[in-house]
């Protein structure tokens, strides 16, 4: 998670910031099955980013009841839109943990830029303004994140593990959760069917 507060070229052509990287149909970890990943940093140091496509169990309501935010009768009383915030899957490392990608009229102390206008905060206070009407105007929530060693998203990448593409923030955001695969795909004019004739960049 250091890669986040060290990483000071957040915008920089030569890496992987604010990409998606879409993964190949030969992907041998199972847990990134036709994954979707949003990259929050990259630098040489490695990468970090969170699946956007995967749902978790966990409703919105019951985890700010675990976390304290509200109590249970609270909860129940939040309005549909609050109710129905989807938690996602960002994917398994420090799954305990809670990470918010959200558009940038947002922020707090704690809140790190990831894009010109997109930032991560990972501390309750969104939670909490968020559960009060008072959050970002696009936000996902995820459990967990994806990381990478120095060296070793670029080989995964050489691999044929993953396809990048620039990340639309429409994408991003939107709660369709299912079908985000294979729109991403779509987006950059990709049949899936013939997914496998291509690696690296689309």
């Amino acid at each position: 998670m250091d890669i986040l507060r060290h990483n000071r070229r957040p915008h920089s052509g030569g890496f992987l910031n604010d990409q998606f990287l879409i993964a190949m149909p030969g992907m041998k970890d199972e847990r990134f099955s036709r994954a979707v990943i949003y990259v929050c940093a990259h630098s040489e140091e490695g990468a970090m980013g969170l699946i956007i496509n995967q749902a978790q169990q966990m409703r919105f309501p019951d985890l700010l009841v675990q976390l304290g935010v509200m109590d249970e009768t609270s909860a129940i009383r939040l309005p549909p839109q609050t109710r129905d915030f989807q938690v996602r899957n960002g994917g398994p490392v420090d799954r305990s943990r809670g990470f918010v990608l959200h558009s940038d009229d947002y922020r707090v102390d704690s809140s790190l830029p990831v894009a010109e206008d997109i930032c991560l905060t990972a501390t309750v206070d969104i939670l909490r303004a968020i559960s009060k009407g008072r959050g970002p105007r696009h936000a996902l929530m995820a459990l967990g994140y994806s990381g990478w060693g120095a060296g070793q998203l670029e080989r995964e990448i050489i691999e044929n593990g993953w396809l990048t593409c620039p990340a639309n923030p429409d994408l991003l955001f939107d709660t369709d959760i299912d079908r985000k695969y294979d729109r991403v795909l779509a987006s950059i004019g990709i049949d899936q069917g013939r997914l496998s004739h291509f690696a690296g960049h689309a």
